[in-house]
């Protein structure tokens, strides 16, 4: 998943994103100030990772060689994490994510103290995160973060995904990466039979992800929240991107 610059494993400037500023709850949920958001939810974010985005998209059943995730909101690497706890092998699957805002190792570290069942993994990642990493390498997966505003990023990826995390910070405090056009940008990047699966059923983000061209569902939620939204592209939509011959 390299770019054509960029060789597996080599080190990037992670400081094309910008450092976000923090608050931690209870000394250990990071909070952020500019969305006035936890990056995980405080009833667990683990087990939310596991209901949303895993079970959202039908993983790990779906995995095989080549399987690809694309992220919005890389936050602390929780669900890559997750991923690869769900899937050791066989077959790679490749991972991309776009994140604004990288934080430091140094905090993703100390949120991650919460979930002592992703130490096993979470050495791997943080040893290159805090090296300046931004391609991931592990035993059965390659991680891409693609730093800065996913909505300039995101419409130039030339990749595909057959499964989305949209995991940015809430729509009413971040709605710029819920917007419409970003929403159409996710469906012109998901390949055919392919999937999203998202923790917030606002009504707005519904509307933005059906008229992109998402057969959208309400499922129920994690924790205190009534329902989340899942979706399958449209047939059609994956169609019209193949030329005649």
């Amino acid at each position: 998943m390299a770019s054509p610059d960029q060789t597996p494993g080599q080190t990037s400037d992670q400081t094309s994103g910008q450092t976000p500023t923090l608050d931690w709850r209870d000394e250990t949920i990071p909070v952020s100030r500019r969305f006035d958001d936890p990056y995980f939810s405080l009833a667990g974010g683990l087990d939310e990772t596991r209901h949303v985005f895993l079970a959202g998209n039908g993983l790990p059943g779906r995995f095989c060689d080549g399987f690809r995730i694309a992220e919005l909101g890389f936050g602390t690497g929780l669900n890559l994490l997750a991923v690869l706890l769900a899937h050791q092998g066989p077959g790679h699957v490749h991972y991309t994510s776009f994140e604004a805002f990288p934080l430091p190792a140094r905090d993703i570290a100390r949120a991650l103290q919460l979930f002592p069942e992703v130490a096993g993994v979470a050495d791997a990642f943080l040893d290159q995160w805090e090296a300046g990493a931004t391609i991931l390498q592990f035993p059965h997966l390659t991680a891409t973060v693609i730093l800065g505003d996913a909505r300039e990023t995101l419409p130039a990826w030339e990749g595909q995904a057959d499964a989305w995390f949209l995991d940015g910070f809430s729509p009413a405090k971040n709605p710029e990466l819920w917007s419409p056009e970003l929403m159409v940008a996710v469906a012109r990047h998901t390949g055919p039979g392919g999937t999203f699966a998202t923790y917030t059923a606002a009504g707005h983000v519904r509307r933005a992800l059906s008229e992109a061209g998402f057969r959208v569902t309400r499922q129920p939620g994690f924790g205190r929240k009534r329902h989340m939204s899942t979706g399958m592209i449209h047939a059609s939509v994956t169609a019209s991107r193949i030329s005649p011959g």
